[in-house]
């Protein structure tokens, strides 16, 4: 009778303790998540371009959040300078600089102030978020940055940002392609002493703007390959295709450079004639990946690019994700910044790029910084 007895209270204490696990799991199911994150669309959802979305963001541990800011860029895009709804004005004069944003630099490259495509607050529906509009000329992978502001009363205020990577589709189907240059295009000055800078040295690297049309009657940058294109050069001695959309003159003579994308495909007639003084093409690095404190200065490492002649090199650093930090000595071999604060773990990408002084430019390198709390 006691064995039965001790049987029946040790099966009760196991269904207790069973009960009690999974009451435990479902209430932290339920729990916010510690750090600020977005929460739809989704990471990787497929998006269609000037398509309505209602964009989520769980708070997580964050107290004092005054209001969310929301930007687009492009993937590879540098994160621009300046992240200042004061350039926008109401949200739909907002928009309308949003969509002004992603056609300037989409479509004709120009540098211009990142304009927040949605400012949300507590009071918001859903709260800190709201309906974003997928800007008419995305196309290819799209980053989506959130920059969360949380006062700090006296002491002013700090930002923790969260970023997913979205896939855009535009819809509509190409019409045709286009290179928005001269054409036939001539690249060189022969005789003249190549000089940093000067676009048509023997190993410079440059992107040509390629148009799309598309049926919905939008035309839409697609230079990159994250957008559908593919490039061939018919000669690879005057003209080689590197990675990213990127080209680089490699010598004298004369090309056809053909872009193909969705089917479509258009030609340019290319013809260079540079100065001949042999020139190697210097090679970047940009350090290995590392893990760092917030609040600890960090340093970038150029110092193992090279140039195969020797020569001394410009070098030019640029942020590509995350939310843009003071960034110093970007013209040096050591860039440096200071972590800044994080809930979470939070990757930073840098590009270096280095020329020698005759013009000759490197391919990207690029190194990943994580911020941890």
């Amino acid at each position: 009778m006691k064995r039965e007895a001790l049987s029946v209270k040790r099966k009760k204490w196991l269904l207790n303790f069973c009960l009690l696990t999974v009451a435990l799991c479902l209430t932290l199911a339920t729990q916010p998540a510690l750090a600020f994150k977005i929460l739809e669309p989704a990471e990787n959802a497929s998006l269609k371009a000037g398509q309505p979305v209602t964009v989520k963001a769980d708070v997580g541990r964050e107290a004092g959040i005054v209001s969310v800011k929301y930007f687009w860029y492009r993937e590879m895009d540098e994160t621009l300078v300046e992240q200042d709804e004061a350039k926008g004005g109401s949200d739909k004069g907002g928009m309308h600089l949003v969509e002004k944003y992603w056609q300037k630099d989409f479509v004709y490259g120009s540098n211009v102030v990142a304009v927040a495509a949605l400012i949300a607050t507590v009071d918001s529906k859903p709260p800190y978020g709201g309906p974003l509009m997928v800007p008419k000329g995305a196309i290819g992978t799209v980053r989506l940055l959130a920059v969360a502001e949380i006062s700090r009363g006296r002491l002013g205020s700090r930002t923790v940002f969260d970023e997913i990577l979205l896939q855009v589709d535009p819809g509509a189907e190409l019409a045709s392609i286009d290179f928005e240059t001269d054409k036939p295009l001539r690249l060189g000055r022969a005789g003249q002493a190549a000089t940093y800078g000067q676009i048509d040295s023997l190993g410079k690297t440059f992107e040509l703007p390629v148009v799309g049309s598309f049926a919905d009657g939008v035309e839409r940058a697609i230079s990159t390959p994250s957008t559908g294109s593919q490039y061939a050069s018919s000669n690879d001695k005057a003209i080689k295709v590197l990675s990213e959309g990127l080209l680089q003159i490699a010598g004298n003579g004369k090309t056809v450079l053909t872009v193909a994308n969705r089917g479509k495909q258009a030609s340019l007639d290319v013809s260079v004639e540079v100065n001949t003084e042999p020139n190697e093409v210097p090679i970047a690095d940009a350090g290995p990946n590392k893990t760092v404190k917030a609040g600890t200065k960090v340093k970038l490492g150029g110092l193992k690019s090279r140039d195969p002649e020797g020569e001394a090199l410009f070098y030019q650093w640029s942020q590509i994700r995350g939310s843009k930090i003071a960034l110093l000595d970007l013209n040096m071999a050591e860039a440096s910044f200071l972590a800044p604060q994080v809930s979470e773990k939070r990757l930073y990408r840098f590009k270096l790029r280095v020329t020698d002084k005759k013009g000759a430019d490197s391919a990207p390198a690029y190194v990943d910084v994580i911020v941890e709390p």
